[in-house]
């Protein structure tokens, strides 16, 4: 739906509002009614040449179609126009929903993970201090102890982290693929958990506790103007009290706009038995593949 035909809309509803009283309107079932129609709204983008008498629209149409960065949006004046002003608010808005809203608790029991917590009490808390998101709280970490499987060869770690629209977007697609395809490979899995505000570096604890060989996060990225639904996938071969960023293998950009879920479930299970073959992460994986 454009941005013409949801003004139409509101303003239809308007006026049909204004033949019912005060006291009608505020009624359970004209509330429901009113929240049925702020679902029914859908924005939809479309890559549209907006400058005004463009020397080259076929240049302009052509750099469109290769990046989802604003270009050609044109302008009235110094600000842009009122659309692409709408465009970016929206996105602007599911950027911060990303990060805020946290992952359903409806998604978390479709997906039957075991659900832990990091010390991080609040999603204040979980920005402004990092290190409150890279350790289990201490109920999680006995119920890790006490529960998972040890000495498997992958550990599998689902964390929110910035982007919880990335986390429902993808895993129901990704985790199934990287799954199978680890099976496939006849490579031993522990029970994937998922962490609730947990940072990348909570992986090392929980390879720590399950004494695995390979630990892998699928995380939620930072969400940008461009999308607010991508993750990426952070692997690390036996991590220790010496381990640092460089040991880490990360693939990132996971979402429908980048490498789609289910490839990139696939791609990660043939990078895991890398891995697992070469005893190695990081940057000494690629060096050794190299040689």
């Amino acid at each position: 739906m454009d941005i013409q035909a949801i003004v139409k809309q509101v303003l239809e509803e308007l006026k049909m509002a204004e033949h019912k009283n005060s006291s009608q309107l505020s009624t359970p079932n004209n509330k429901e009614k009113v929240e049925e129609i702020v679902r029914s709204l859908v924005f939809e983008k479309e890559k549209v040449v907006r400058v005004d008498s463009p020397i080259d629209r076929e240049t302009i149409e052509k750099v469109q179609s290769i990046t989802p960065a604003r270009i050609g949006i044109g302008r009235t004046g110094t600000r842009m126009k009122t659309r692409e002003y709408l465009d970016f608010r929206i996105d602007h808005a599911a950027a911060q929903d990303a990060v805020f809203r946290g992952v359903s608790e409806e998604f978390l029991t479709e997906v039957k993970l075991p659900v832990l917590q990091s010390k991080s009490e609040s999603m204040d808390e979980y920005l402004m201090n990092l290190d409150s998101g890279r350790q289990l709280n201490e109920a999680s970490r006995k119920w890790a102890e006490k529960n998972l499987s040890k000495n498997k060869q992958v550990q599998i770690i689902v964390s929110d982290g910035l982007s919880s629209s990335g986390i429902e977007a993808n895993i129901r697609d990704l985790l199934p693929a990287l799954i199978q395809g680890l099976q496939v490979k006849n490579i031993s899995i522990g029970e994937t958990v998922f962490i609730k505000r947990s940072r990348v570096w909570i992986q090392d604890e929980i390879a720590s506790i399950t004494n695995c060989d390979v630990v892998i996060s699928l995380i939620g990225e930072r969400p940008g103007l461009a999308t607010s639904k991508s993750i990426s996938a952070y692997l690390i071969y036996r991590p220790n009290q010496d381990t640092v960023e460089a040991d880490r293998t990360v693939i990132s950009n996971i979402h429908d706009g980048g490498i789609p879920p289910v490839e990139a479930g696939a791609y990660l299970a043939d990078l895991l038995a890398d891995v697992l073959q070469h005893k190695a992460s990081g940057v000494i994986l690629t060096q050794l593949k190299l040689n």
